[in-house]
């Protein structure tokens, strides 16, 4: 499945560069891009240019389909919704947390 939601992107591309053990300045120095604005792709609050996806795939040694192709089995992981959910408003984190406290409570 193809993926257009920057903050899934952006955590995708966050757990890329957490595995391969760099970080945010190596990618953004290697990627020619300031530190702010490498933070914010991977916060997924900046939309980004075909060259500028392509200097970070490059940085990173990987191909535009490591973030931009979903995995059938490829599953949001607690870190990914850590993530997601520092970058969100108070709103919609109470959103969040009730949809789940419905969920958990359905599980009784």
């Amino acid at each position: 499945m193809l993926v257009f939601d920057l903050k899934i992107i952006g955590n995708k591309i966050y757990e890329i560069r957490t595995k391969k053990l760099m970080s945010r300045a190596e990618v953004a120095e290697k990627a020619n891009l300031s530190e702010r604005t490498y933070a914010d792709i991977e916060r997924g609050s900046v939309n980004m240019r075909v060259e500028t996806i392509l200097k970070i795939c490059t940085a990173l040694s990987i191909t535009p389909n490591d973030i931009f192709v979903l995995e059938e089995n490829e599953k949001m992981t607690e870190e990914t919704l850590v993530n997601i959910f520092k970058d969100i408003s108070q709103k919609e984190k109470e959103t969040a947390l009730n949809l789940l406290e419905v969920y958990l409570k359905s599980l009784i």
